[in-house]
């Protein structure tokens, strides 16, 4: 890539940052940035999951003040995390390229329309938040193993391609465990970076030659620097801009990919 496109990638990787720390999808503006400047799908996943790592430590941190007296429901959770994320990145490492090829579009469009409706998704959410920032929900025999097979789903959707698991997530706790949505959002960070350290892992262990690393370099420099952002700025932020620009670029990468 040349210097003007690793700088927007540089950007991306900012705006990356903020957003997953915040709504969790930006995925949708890292990697379409990279396969619009011509990286393949595939690399352009494995790099992006590489890269999003530091973002997602920044991000998580911010948060780690709504973390507290979650431990009962993530020491189920980071398992099914953990797990799913490794049957993810197997699929994307084993299935032929041209099926993550054919899939691709379909999740991307997927994945607009979960940003787009994000609003209703978060609105719905909120009128089943219960108790205060700090309170911990009940948790039912039923309740944990709809909460670990939720989050055991995502986990593989985020090891494959990533983009809005942090929406699938919220959207799973909002149904199976209501709580605060700033905890849950918190709980969300978390998970996400467990799902994308293991993918990072995994790829760098077995795909090394594969990874664009300048890219992933790129983006974890710019990501860093966005989770902090958007921990500390990201709820004073327009949501319909930031979902305008992910639905933008999201379009024009799906433009590049069926082109």
């Amino acid at each position: 890539m040349t210097l003007w496109e690793l700088f927007a990638v540089l950007v991306a990787g900012v705006g990356a940052g903020a957003i997953n720390a915040v709504v969790g999808s930006g995925t949708l503006i890292t990697f379409p940035t990279l396969v619009a400047f011509g990286v393949p799908p595939v690399t352009a996943t494995m790099s992006n999951a590489v890269g999003l790592v530091a973002g997602g430590v920044s991000g998580t941190w911010g948060y780690r003040r709504e973390l507290e007296g979650q431990w009962p429901q993530l020491r189920w959770q980071i398992p099914a995390s953990f797990t799913g994320a490794i049957v993810g990145c197997w699929l994307l490492l084993h299935l032929p390229e041209t099926v993550f090829e054919t899939i691709v579009p379909i999740l991307l469009i997927a994945a607009l329309v979960l940003v787009v409706a994000q609003p209703r998704i978060q609105k719905w959410v909120g009128h089943r938040s219960v108790g205060p920032v700090h309170h911990a929900p009940e948790l039912t025999g039923p309740r944990i193993a709809a909460m670990v097979t939720a989050t055991f789903a995502v986990g593989v959707y985020g090891g494959y391609f990533t983009a809005a698991q942090g929406i699938l997530l919220l959207a799973a706790l909002g149904v199976i465990v209501p709580d605060h949505l700033q905890r849950m959002n918190a709980a969300k960070n978390l998970l996400s970076l467990v799902v994308n350290v293991v993918a990072a892992v995994v790829y760098t262990t077995v795909a090394f030659d594969r990874i664009d690393w300048a890219a992933a370099g790129v983006i974890a420099v710019g990501s860093l620097l966005g989770g902090f952002i958007g921990a500390r700025y990201g709820r004073r932020l327009s949501p319909p801009v930031l979902r305008a620009v992910i639905v933008v670029v999201g379009l024009v990468g799906l433009w590049r990919l069926l082109a």
